[in-house]
């Protein structure tokens, strides 16, 4: 079950935000001769600014301070294009975080609808391709980042001239291949995976060795970890490690993307790949009779624990204890799970930044009878919770009766001031979740329709007094 209640947060950033109106309070600033100055922020040093007071919130930063400092021994070339790209602001530190429906390229919306097919229940589970149906997901995240910085460009652009420009987006697309990720196309990174597969065919030919399943697979692990230098992060910081171009690009990233990867490869090659989720882990095997092969030490390692990294060996792992008869047990992964299990932690990872300033936040937390709903508003970075709330909505897609997934969609659109479509969305989840889980909704999904009722009246008390001559 990929339920998110349980995220926290154990540090903070300068740059801020948008916060939601707690429950028995709302903003009644409409134009920005009206907006109290406590409604707006600004850092220390004067770089940061955002006015929470109107809807439509504005964030810009030009910092990416908080990003993780990576050791030095990551993938040398993924050092070099760092070095060479230092003076470039990172794609995450886009400015406006716009609402849904707001004049976002063309290019959002046929992503999503390209994903939806992909993932379709009505194709079999085997046709689904993991690489496109990710690949996707990046190209309509990095749309809407790009969007969100050409506005942002266009504000401080009309800032300076003194008058107001009107927007002409220079990054409308009618197809996802016009988004440059990493700067590649999406078809780019899927030949990648191509020319890979090809290096692997190539180990082969050099070896002398036949087709045999565990030497393939030992030829996949030559070139992925010692050729290519594939890392992963056994603590992952950063949510672009969680984005395929970007491992396939740095050569680094989360357990999860280089275990999808690889399956990739070895799919190109005619093996099939298993996969399950233990504990926090998510462990790959390849499909055989003979388990014990993948086990037995080679050069001080089995291949089962070159694939799937430290927690086979670290005695605190529920992976730690497997063999070749307990694999058997295991609960196998359908494409569509291993893409919830990536979009699970896309969620994780943009809410943790998205509300660094709120240490020990969680989703659930107005649920909880002891909070009290207001005197503390959490300041929430709007850019970051907006990409949250994109994967929620295709891990929904996937999972469209998990109630546990549509009670966290749900609060994600609260801490977004989307307040109808949280009243809808956490009303569903009511009928599906168990009946101590609905009354501990209850009081909060009755005191948020007061709340949107509230506002919708003060919406239309401010337009008849705009009226009045």
């Amino acid at each position: 079950m990929l339920a998110l209640s349980s995220l926290t947060l154990s540090s903070s950033s300068p740059l801020m935000l948008l916060p939601p109106l707690p429950l028995g309070s709302h903003c009644t600033s409409t134009t920005s001769s009206s907006r109290d100055p406590s409604c707006c922020f600004t850092s220390s040093n004067g770089r940061h600014h955002v006015c929470s007071c109107c809807h439509h919130s504005s964030l810009r930063y030009y910092d990416d301070s908080d990003a993780p400092r990576w050791s030095n021994n990551m993938n040398p070339q993924y050092c070099k294009k760092k070095k060479e790209k230092r003076n470039v602001m990172h794609p995450m530190a886009a400015a406006s975080a716009l609402p849904p429906k707001e004049s976002n390229p063309k290019v959002l919306k046929i992503a999503r609808e390209k994903f939806t097919k992909e993932i379709s229940f009505h194709s079999r589970d085997t046709d689904v391709s993991l690489a496109k149906a990710l690949l996707l997901v990046a190209v309509e995240d990095e749309a809407f980042m790009a969007f969100n910085r050409e506005m942002d460009t266009h504000s401080i652009l009309n800032e300076r001239k003194g008058s107001s420009l009107p927007f002409r987006s220079h990054s409308e697309f009618d197809d996802v291949e016009g988004i440059s990720l990493a700067g590649k196309s999406m078809s780019g990174w899927l030949d990648e995976l191509d020319t890979i597969t090809k290096e692997v065919e190539a180990e082969l030919v050099t070896r002398d060795i036949g087709c045999h399943l565990v030497e393939i697979v030992e030829a996949v692990n030559v070139v992925l970890f010692e050729l290519r230098g594939f890392k992963r992060f056994p603590v992952l910081l950063h949510s672009k490690f969680s984005y395929l171009h970007t491992v396939l690009d740095s050569g680094c990233g989360s357990a999860i993307m280089l275990s999808i990867i690889y399956i990739e490869i070895c799919h190109r090659l005619g093996v099939s790949i298993m996969g399950s989720r233990v504990g926090e882990d998510f462990l790959i095997w390849p499909q055989t009779e003979n388990l014990k092969e993948i086990f037995k030490a080679s050069s001080g390692h089995s291949w089962f624990s070159v694939v799937n990294g430290g927690c086979v060996k670290d005695p605190r792992s529920k992976a730690f204890e497997l063999n070749s008869s307990s694999l058997l047990d295991l609960d196998i992964a359908t494409n569509r799970d291993i893409i919830g299990i990536a979009l699970a932690n896309l969620i994780r990872l943009h809410w943790k930044r998205a509300s660094r300033m709120n240490h020990g936040l969680m989703l659930t937390t107005p649920l909880r009878p002891i909070d009290s709903g207001g005197s503390k508003v959490p300041l929430l970075r709007p850019l970051e919770l907006r990409l949250a709330l994109m994967a929620s909505e295709r891990l929904l897609l996937l999972q469209p009766h998990n109630w546990t997934l549509r009670r966290d969609h749900g609060m994600l659109l609260y801490y977004s001031r989307r307040y109808a479509e949280a009243v809808q969305e956490l009303s569903i989840c009511m009928a599906f979740a168990p009946v101590e889980e609905a009354e501990v909704m209850e009081p909060f999904v009755e005191k948020l329709h007061l709340l949107r009722l509230e506002l919708s009246w003060k919406s239309l008390d401010q337009a008849g007094s705009l009226a009045v001559p």
